[in-house]
């Protein structure tokens, strides 16, 4: 498994898991959507921490500069 996102998406993925988290916690979001939202924020939150993407995979994409895809 070839890493294949950059410390900025890494971010970004996590802020976006947090906001959702924040929402749920905070009884903005409920029901169907919650439910939804939540499975993307798990799955945004642990593409973050391993640094690896199926779908970027699948697509042929990097967002890792050249010198750090060793």
């Amino acid at each position: 498994m070839k890493k294949n996102v950059h410390a900025v998406d890494r971010i970004i993925r996590l802020v976006f898991a947090a906001a959702i988290a924040i929402l749920y916690f905070t009884n903005t979001i409920s029901g169907t959507l919650a439910a939804v939202l939540g499975i993307a924020a798990l799955i945004l939150a642990a593409t973050a921490l391993i640094n690896f993407c199926p779908i970027y995979s699948v697509l042929g994409i990097s967002t890792r500069k050249k010198s750090e895809l060793k």
